[in-house]
């Protein structure tokens, strides 16, 4: 065979046996670290194709993105001497340039969130609950503020020169002791009673303040009623009296209303008039009245 048609076929079939060994691509979001025979490159392979590289590292691809782990249940001592349960989520990515760093005294990120990340937690939860008095403060909005702020400086400034960028760190949930518990839903109960007493007094207060005001308005038509009585019998008592003055000044007034009556009475076919003196001035009944005695 021809030498040179014989180096190109080796060449050709090296490239196809062995080309993917020079060729290696980083996925999108992660840090490619090479290993040459165990020992790690300093320096990262950002994301996408490098060609060509040394056919014999081996690549360990490590993920970089945005992360969130939740830490539930993390006993905190507080100065009452009780733990409270504090249920965490921490957002956080691991730091592309430190990648070798990171893959060359931890390992992956599983480890280095357990070996770092996890023990430096409970670590800072235990020391800040040393400056809460009582377990109950937790509730406090500035207590839960202050310990998310505490936790993620401490975390970042001991994690951050190990390769983990520290996000956010959340509280997202509270689980007070068992006693204190107990105790809080005790007086929250006091609490919704004295509520309902309050409620029902002053339903009572309500309803005796519309009895005062239906009393007031029965006393004052009462007394409307009254004044218009009085009214009616003065006015009555007035009438009399005029008559009397009238009758008392003019007897034929009397003897005028007698005739009036008897005339009334003579209009009914059933009534009788008797004569009581045929000689007597006034023969007819009731004209008499009018007489001086």
């Amino acid at each position: 065979m021809n030498p040179k048609l014989t180096a190109v076929f080796i060449a050709v079939l090296a490239i196809i046996m062995f080309g993917r060994q020079f060729f290696h691509q980083v996925p999108a979001g992660h840090v490619g670290v090479a290993t040459f025979f165990g020992e790690v490159q300093d320096f990262p392979y950002p994301e996408g194709p490098h060609f060509p590289v040394n056919p014999l590292f081996a690549w360990h691809d490590m993920d970089v993105r945005e992360k969130s782990t939740k830490l539930p249940g993390i006993d905190v001592p507080t100065r009452d001497q009780l733990l409270t349960k504090i249920d965490l989520s921490i957002q956080y990515r691991l730091n592309g340039k430190k990648a070798p760093l990171i893959f060359r005294e931890t390992g992956d990120e599983s480890q280095v969130v357990a070996v770092h990340m996890i023990p430096k937690v409970r670590s800072l939860l235990r020391e800040l609950g040393t400056n809460i008095d009582r377990a109950e403060d937790f509730f406090l909005e500035e207590t839960r503020d202050r310990l998310a702020v505490g936790l993620q400086e401490g975390l970042s400034a001991y994690v951050g020169p190990r390769g983990i960028i520290i996000d956010t760190v959340l509280v997202r949930g509270i689980n007070l002791p068992t006693v204190l518990a107990k105790a809080i839903e005790q007086k929250k109960e006091r609490e919704q009673a004295g509520e309902r007493e309050k409620a029902e007094l002053e339903r009572f207060r309500t309803e005796q303040q519309q009895q005062v005001a239906a009393a007031r308005a029965k006393r004052e038509a009462a007394e409307e009623d009254a004044n218009t009585v009085k009214i009616l019998a003065d006015a009555k008592a007035y009438e009399i009296a005029a008559i009397n003055r009238a009758v008392s000044k003019n007897p034929a007034y009397v003897q005028l209303q007698a005739l009036e009556a008897l005339k009334k009475i003579a209009e009914d076919p059933s009534a009788k008039i008797y004569f009581l003196d045929g000689s007597s001035p006034q023969p007819l009944p009731l004209l008499h009245m009018g007489d001086q005695q």
